[in-house]
């Protein structure tokens, strides 16, 4: 079983990459950080590696996929509140982001999406866990973001 998550992203440039997830709370390792990538910190288990493009080439031989017309991926987290949720969707867009989805409230979860400067997909969520299991919620068991 694992411990540790490191997602690996390609980014174009980094420090823009910087500025905008720290625009949304996130921090950084600087233990992780040099000119090519550094280390985003999600929580204490979780952690999401911006790579410079070359950089990010040299862990694989697989071009770096285009995200401008396919999805590679969407990464989902998760915010305390609804507000919370609207407002990293607000930050996003204010520094550089854009809308990816409408938001979609599902009455025991609510999340919206974004892309990243690189287009790379994000989906904030709020879920409240007492309305997973209460059938009057409008839930469906086992429903998960995305």
């Amino acid at each position: 079983m694992a411990t540790q998550l490191f997602l690996n992203l390609p980014v174009k440039d980094l420090q823009r990459s910087v500025e905008f997830f720290s625009s949304l709370g996130f921090s950084f390792n600087p233990d992780y950080t040099d000119e090519n990538a550094t280390c985003m910190i999600v929580n204490d288990n979780a952690c999401v590696m911006l790579l410079v493009e070359d950089y990010f080439r040299t862990f694989n031989s697989k071009d770096v996929a285009g995200t401008a017309g396919a999805a590679e991926a969407i990464m989902s987290y998760s915010v305390d509140s609804r507000e919370a949720v609207d407002e990293a969707v607000r930050s996003a867009l204010a520094t550089g982001g854009s809308l990816s989805e409408d938001p979609r409230d599902l009455g025991f979860m609510y999340n919206h999406s974004f892309q990243d400067p690189d287009g790379h997909l994000w989906e904030v969520f709020w879920m409240d866990p007492a309305g997973m299991a209460d059938p009057a919620a409008g839930s469906t068991s086992g429903a998960v973001p995305s």
